[in-house]
């Protein structure tokens, strides 16, 4: 459910319908994130090349379950419920735990993550919130520090790119009214080997 209008699979037709085909899950599932598309397809092609490159690709080096993390964080920074419950809900399947998982709750609802990262994936989620929240502020010395702390450069190009990405999404979905209604809370594109499946299980 949107505020704009949106077309179910059932309905789907040409373009749209083949795209539907790509990202639906069990039942002919496809979330309200990706059904806000639905009147220019062009930009749910845009869209899912984006996603599954900053978050589902084999050539990510950082731990899957780290870009989640970071992108629930972002979320929930930007106070969008939406993606947050369900990359939490992803990342809660990641981490099998759930003792973690509740931890790790509790320490974005506080704004305290260096409670449950280590050093290093602290100072990435700094950045993470530097970036979303105070983005005109970012210098060179940022970038620096996370080079410094162990990330390698291409490691903060995906943490840089998961953050933008969900700062983009946030804003998909809260500007066009996306609720999770009929949503399967934590499905994923999850085939990284192979970057042209989208398929969400």
């Amino acid at each position: 459910m949107s505020w704009i209008k949106t077309i179910d699979f059932d309905k789907a037709e040409g373009k749209l319908k083949s795209l539907y085909k790509r990202v639906k899950g069990p039942n002919n599932n496809v979330d309200n994130v990706l059904k806000i598309h639905s009147l220019r397809p062009h930009t749910l092609e845009g869209h899912m090349v984006l996603y599954k490159a900053v978050l589902h690709h084999s050539a990510n080096t950082l731990p899957k379950w780290y870009l989640e993390a970071l992108g629930c964080y972002v979320s929930n920074l930007n106070n969008c419920d939406y993606c947050f419950d369900h990359h939490f809900a992803g990342l809660q399947r990641l981490l099998n735990d759930d003792a973690k998982s509740n931890q790790f709750l509790e320490a974005v609802k506080n704004d305290a993550l260096d409670s449950f990262l280590d050093v290093k994936f602290t100072k990435g989620a700094n950045y993470a919130k530097k970036l979303t929240m105070n983005v005109q502020s970012i210098i060179k010395e940022d970038f620096s520090k996370l080079n410094k702390s162990g990330f390698s450069e291409g490691e903060i190009l995906e943490i840089n790119q998961v953050v933008s990405y969900f700062n983009y999404v946030n804003r998909s979905v809260i500007g066009l009214g996306a609720n999770t209604k009929g949503d399967i809370l934590g499905l994923s594109p999850n085939q990284n080997d192979d970057p042209d499946n989208w398929g969400h299980s």
